[in-house]
């Protein structure tokens, strides 16, 4: 029986009012009390029926009153709110009160006590609309007193002393009327104090954590700030290693058995120039997280720029018996960026390109196109080599991370080549872009403009890297 009863209720239920629990709840409420109240109603019409004995045309007006209150669900239902009906269902309460005082037992009435709760649902109900409220109340209030003066006297339709108990069975309904009102009240405040200790603990936690994110920010900034002056401080040594290790052998050449110690120094001045290549990324790293980072934009000749980059990078690709294709327009021109950055942006795709093909063909193509925010240059560097993996492209241009989990046991490396090549060509203005297939090859595809962008905050600049 009760699930019958639910099922019926929320057949009433807007949809709209299921997504909160409160509205819930309280759609729910009036749809009840609008379903089975007026039950507690006719108890009291029948009653004046049988004391009575007859059922004249006032009679027939409360009954029809009270079965216009089953006709606020379907408006529920049809509006999809609760604002007019509860508002209707409020004002006819009123009228029923006083019209039933009025024609039965005056203040000494069974329907005067439903006043009061018919003010109680409409400020239960109509909370932020209380002088529709109250004004409806007032006109109604008004034309009872006026009835009462004109008329002289309340009609006497049954003896007063024959009303004690359907004041009782009235006061009885009006009872139970309220505690389902009282009982929604209780489960709503409870509700709200849920949700008001779940907001709190959320707020502590939202501020702890934004003060956790400020430490970490902190103490990132700190890191950076050290790497920078480490990574400086580090390349004196190294430089010296390198230079000495070039004096020595410029010194043992033409030496009885110079050539076994001119094999070790060359060892020691490879390994000298790796290391200091490692501590250059990390020391473009942490000016760039440290918002350090500064561009010296000059006018660059393309043509000269690429041949010292492929002077530089032909020894390494012809390790893997790899073969070097060069597309490029020998009237191509100049443009105005940092050319120490486009430089080592081109060195990196280059490297790795050798790095991982063999036997192949890596080829640059550099070409100018217009773009949506003018004209830019194109540096593509495609290779044939081993491919990168779909799951290995979403790792490829983080700090320290490899695209593959084995290839910087495989191949070595730390990982910064790429990350460092996209920071520097965002701050340029541009964009790299990746496209590949295992076991077939890769296509790196770097874009800047010709000439510098207007400047902007390196904050707000690497807030779209992060």
């Amino acid at each position: 029986m009760l699930e019958v009863m639910k099922r019926t209720v929320d057949y009433f239920v807007p949809a709209a009012a299921r997504d909160e629990a409160s509205s819930y709840m309280m759609v729910r409420t009036f749809v009840f009390l609008h379903l089975f109240g007026p039950l507690l109603g006719h108890s009291v019409t029948i009653f004046l029926y049988q004391a009575s004995q007859s059922s004249d045309w006032v009679f027939w007006i409360i009954e029809l009153n009270l079965c216009f209150f089953w006709l606020m669900p379907f408006l529920v239902r049809r509006t999809g709110k609760l604002t007019w009906p509860a508002t209707l269902s409020v004002q006819a309460l009123v009228t029923l009160s006083l019209f039933g005082s009025f024609h039965y037992g005056g203040i000494s009435s069974p329907f005067l006590p439903w006043i009061l709760i018919a003010l109680l649902l409409g400020f239960f109900y109509l909370a932020d609309r209380p002088r529709v409220l109250l004004t409806g109340v007032a006109l109604q209030l008004g034309a009872f007193i006026g009835a009462r003066i004109i008329t002289g006297e309340f009609p006497m339709h049954v003896p007063l002393e024959s009303l004690w108990l359907v004041n009782l069975i009235s006061i009885v309904s009006a009872l139970i009327y309220i505690t389902f009102v009282a009982l929604y009240y209780e489960n709503v405040m409870r509700e709200s104090s849920e949700l008001e200790q779940a907001a709190n603990a959320q707020r502590i936690k939202a501020g702890e954590l934004r003060q956790a994110m400020l430490r970490a920010a902190e103490a990132s900034h700190q890191k950076s700030i050290f790497l920078a002056k480490m990574s400086h401080e580090l390349r004196t040594p190294l430089n010296a290693v390198i230079g000495y290790s070039e004096m020595l052998r410029d010194d043992l050449e033409e030496k009885p058995g110079w050539e076994q110690k001119a094999a070790d120094l060359d060892r020691i001045n490879a390994a000298g120039r790796h290391l200091i290549a490692l501590v250059n990324d990390v020391l473009d790293l942490s000016r760039i997280e440290a918002d350090d980072l500064q561009l010296h934009n000059a006018e660059i000749d393309l043509v000269s720029l690429v041949e010292e980059v492929v002077a530089t990078t032909e020894p390494l690709i012809k390790v893997q018996d790899n073969r070097l294709e060069l597309q490029i327009s020998p009237h191509i021109g100049c443009i105005v960026a940092d050319g120490l950055k486009v430089r080592q942006s081109l060195l990196n795709l280059l490297s790795n390109a050798a790095k991982f093909t063999s036997k192949g063909t890596i080829t640059l193509t550099v070409m100018r196109r217009q773009g949506p925010g003018g004209e830019r240059v194109m540096f593509e560097v495609r290779d044939t080599g081993i491919g990168i993996s779909r799951e290995g492209l979403k790792r490829l241009f983080r700090n320290f991370s490899q695209a593959e989990r084995d290839t910087s046991s495989r191949f070595g490396g730390t990982g910064l080549g790429l990350a460092l090549t996209r920071r520097f060509c965002e701050s340029m203005g541009g964009s790299v872009d990746v496209e590949s297939q295992v076991g077939v090859g890769s296509s790196f595809k770097l874009e800047i403009p010709t000439a510098p962008r207007k400047a902007e905050p390196a904050q707000a600049r690497f807030a779209r890297v992060a």
